[in-house]
This record gives C-alpha cells, sequence and structure tokens, in this order.
C-alpha cells in the first residue's frame, strides 16, 4: 500500500509482516494519525481469504495488532516529547469477531488510546468494512529496551 504513515515515516526497513514497508509479501499497513489514535485503510488480495469472499481471522488479527502497537509507539512517543518513537512489542492482545469481513471492500481500521503508562499503552481498535464493524480488539503494548530481540527491528 503506497502513503506516508507512521510505519513508513519511523521504520521503512521494517521487515515486519504486517507493518513492515519493506516487507514486500507483507501487509505493508499504513497508518496514519487522528485524535488520540491512527487509522488505516487497507485492500485485502484475494490470498486474504479464509473462504470464498471472506478474509482470514489472522490476517484481521495482524491488521489490529500492528496498527495497535503502532498506535501505542507514536503516543509514547508523543507523552514523551521524543523525536523518535520507542520500539514496542505487543504484551497481549485480544480480538472479536462480529461478523465475517468480506474480501472485495476497502477495510478501515481505527484505533484510540485507552490508558497510557511508563512505557506502555492499552490500546482498543476497530475493523469495519462498508461502514458494519466486523472485528473489535484490544490490547497492551510495551516499550522494549536495549537486550530485548526486538529492540532494533525498526532500525
Amino acid at each position: 500500500m503506497a502513503g506516508g504513515g507512521v510505519q513508513r515515516q519511523y521504520a521503512p526497513n521494517s521487515i515486519c509482516f504486517g507493518c513492515g514497508p519493506a516487507n514486500d509479501k507483507g501487509l505493508q499497513i499504513d497508518s496514519h494519525r487522528i485524535d488520540n489514535g491512527l487509522e488505516l485503510f487497507f485492500q485485502p488480495l484475494p490470498e486474504h481469504q479464509a473462504f470464498p469472499g471472506m478474509i482470514n481471522g489472522g490476517i484481521i488479527g495482524s491488521l489490529l495488532d500492528c496498527h495497535g502497537n503502532w498506535t501505542a509507539a507514536i503516543a509514547l512517543m508523543e507523552a514523551s516529547g521524543d523525536d523518535e518513537p520507542p520500539c514496542t512489542v505487543t504484551a497481549n492482545y485480544t480480538v472479536k469477531f462480529l461478523r465475517p469481513t468480506p474480501h472485495d471492500v476497502r477495510l478501515h481500521v481505527t484505533s484510540q488510546v485507552v490508558e497510557l503508562g511508563e512505557g506502555r499503552a492499552k490500546i482498543e481498535m476497530e475493523l469495519s468494512a462498508e461502514g458494519k464493524v466486523c472485528a473489535v480488539g484490544s490490547g497492551l503494548f510495551v516499550a522494549v529496551t536495549e537486550g530485548h530481540p526486538a529492540y532494533h527491528r525498526w532500525n
């Protein structure tokens, strides 16, 4: 997906399947700032289907997880006044599937910061298709420090 979202701005060399701009086989989500969170639009491909016409739940989970993680990173960066976001990872997240998600329409994912603490953020996410909410999620995302295997992953 083309664009200039936070992933391209802060981690252009990331190879993450969900959000890495450098992973040409990944989802390459492109999240942009909104009030108290981020949003993205995503056009699923035929290979993202679980069964004819509907998106695989793992793809939905990846969209929500990576988008929530970046929401946390940006919120922590802005709260601290830093110029770069901390490297964050998922401590936990849950997804609730409300209805099948069609593959042939553009999806809209939003996220909101619900709690911000020292090096951690609780985020709520929502995925909709054609104005209907298909899945919701929530997660805790934490900043990691030198020595953690993911620490340099955005460089």
